[in-house]
């Protein structure tokens, strides 16, 4: 049985990084980069759908990719809750608000 999303995936679906190949749109692959792309967020869309964010570990570029239905689901909620663990911010201040 295949998985949602599972056909046109850019990243993989275990460590969801993926590599720097598409510069404009999805499937252009008009990158010269080719560097790792690291998960570094989780976005929603209106509708629920989980889009993974990616940072480019060569040029620092930013791009958005669908989920797929067979995504190691572990590894998007650590990458979904990561903000919440890592404040820029002690926590012990939001007591005293």
């Amino acid at each position: 049985m295949q998985a949602p999303g599972t056909s046109h995936r850019n990243h993989c679906p275990n460590c969801l990084t993926s590599r720097h190949v598409d510069e404009r749109r999805p499937g252009d692959r008009a990158a010269d980069c080719g560097a790792r792309m690291e998960p570094i967020a989780v976005a929603v869309r209106g509708d629920g759908e989980w889009i993974l964010i990616h940072r480019c570990t060569g040029c620092d570029a930013l791009s958005a990719n669908r989920t797929a239905g067979d995504d190691n689901p572990l590894l998007l909620v650590r990458t979904a809750v990561r903000p919440l663990v890592q404040t820029p911010f002690p926590l012990e201040l939001l007591g005293e608000l």
